[in-house]
């Protein structure tokens, strides 16, 4: 990180409106000069599920298509600093990696606060990724209109 700005950003987007509102402030803290990555990471599907439950549903299908979305949605002329990343896996531990890989200087995550007992049953890709990481991470968490 030179100065206050980091160079390098990394934000997890899952398609919610909170993920990309990080996208945004991503991209107002960092660097003119630095860009962007935006990773998603999507769940593993067992053989059964790909075949039997999707039908012609692959891996590489999966790939395709999302990151066909993201580029659309990416066109714009603000986002030319934005790199993306598509990959399969447990989210948590691939951003942390995938951060490390790219000597990412902060991550910026959203968490939507799903509450105590969500998760105790799912976990949280954000609190992963806080312990995972060897970079700070920035959590966004949506806005509430009454304490929890």
């Amino acid at each position: 990180m030179s100065g206050l700005r980091p160079q390098k950003t990394l934000v997890p987007i899952d398609f919610s409106d909170l993920a990309y509102d990080a996208l945004e402030r991503a991209l107002e803290i960092t660097d003119p000069d630095g860009y962007v990555d935006v990773v998603h990471v999507l769940p593993i599907l067992s053989a059964m599920e790909l075949g039997y439950l999707y039908g012609n549903l692959t891996d590489d299908s999966r790939i395709a298509h999302v990151t066909k979305i993201l580029k659309e949605r990416f066109a714009a002329v603000k986002y030319d600093r934005v790199e993306l990343h598509i990959a399969i896996g447990d989210p948590g531990s691939h951003i942390a990696e995938l951060a490390k890989q790219l000597k990412t200087d902060l991550i910026v995550i959203p968490s939507h606060g799903y509450g105590f007992l969500k998760h105790l049953l799912l976990g949280s890709t954000a609190e992963r990724v806080i312990r995972l990481a060897t970079c700070p991470v920035l959590v966004l968490r949506e806005s509430s209109e009454s304490p929890e």
